[in-house]
């Protein structure tokens, strides 16, 4: 059973997270982690996207997570953001 903050069930429809873990912690911490890591959906509307245009080496998970000024301060071999 669901409580105010969203505990008790899992808003995820893919996550590596435990069940029991995802259980027990807020819906809005669920929704701070990358969806490449536990899928609530969410990267859209908390920034947490890839801002890669072409190839990248960096994982997913990384990619999600990074700030985009971060993102675009890895040279473009690395991960292609399309900065010169």
């Amino acid at each position: 059973m669901q409580n105010d903050k969203g505990q008790g069930v899992s808003h995820a429809t893919d996550s590596q997270v435990p069940g029991k873990v995802q259980e027990k912690v807020p819906q809005k911490v669920e929704d701070q982690l990358p969806d490449s890591l536990h899928n609530t959906g969410s990267n859209q509307q908390t920034g947490k996207v890839s801002h890669a245009v072409g190839d990248s080496k960096v994982p997913q998970v990384l990619q999600e997570a990074l700030p985009e000024k971060v993102e675009k301060a890895v040279p473009n071999a690395i991960h292609d953001t399309g900065n010169q």
